[in-house]
């Protein structure tokens, strides 16, 4: 009994061993820093209206520079300030920014019929077969994948209502 146990605890030291030196000489080396606050930056709903598959390779592609600051719609202005401070670009020279869109559902037209929200890459849309569907605007990010599923032409995109968050100052005009 006791050498079984003696056995066990040799064999385990032995391929934890092992396995610390295997990680050690496999290892992969550090990510980029940047790339991580970008990623931390954006709103991580994966719902590709950037042109990537998803936030990571998004942000990579930023932090990189293959990618413009404006990239994601959803973000809106606030996001392209943050990223342009973070990378050392002149907000000036960014121009204007897309407003992100958010869906809204016309209740009169709704019959309820779930494709909408099945397509939803975010679950903003929320509702019953059969019944009326709702929009949760902070889940929204106006990818409009639910206007193309929409069968009854109900589902609209329009402006993010203004907040502190979105505001800016507009730039004046030079007369």
């Amino acid at each position: 009994m006791f050498t079984a146990t003696l056995v066990l605890t040799a064999l385990g030291f032995s391929l934890g061993g092992l396995l610390g030196y295997a990680a050690k000489l496999i290892s992969v080396g550090e990510e980029n820093s940047v790339s991580d606050e970008i990623e931390a930056m954006l709103p991580g709903s994966q719902c590709g209206q950037c042109g990537f598959p998803g936030c990571r390779p998004a942000a990579e592609a930023i932090a990189s520079g293959e990618a413009d600051v404006t990239c994601c719609p959803p973000g809106g202005r606030s996001l392209v300030e943050s990223l342009a401070d973070l990378l050392g670009i002149d907000i000036n020279s960014i121009g204007a920014t897309a407003a992100p869109m958010l869906a809204r559902i016309d209740e009169s037209l709704c019959t309820g019929c779930t494709r909408c929200y099945k397509v939803c890459p975010t679950d903003a849309i929320v509702g019953a077969t059969k019944q009326i569907h709702a929009v949760i605007n902070r889940a929204c990010t106006g990818c409009s994948k639910c206007l193309d599923a929409c069968p009854e032409d109900c589902i609209s995109l329009s402006p993010e209502a203004v907040d502190l968050n979105s505001w800016h100052w507009p730039k004046p005009q030079l007369v």
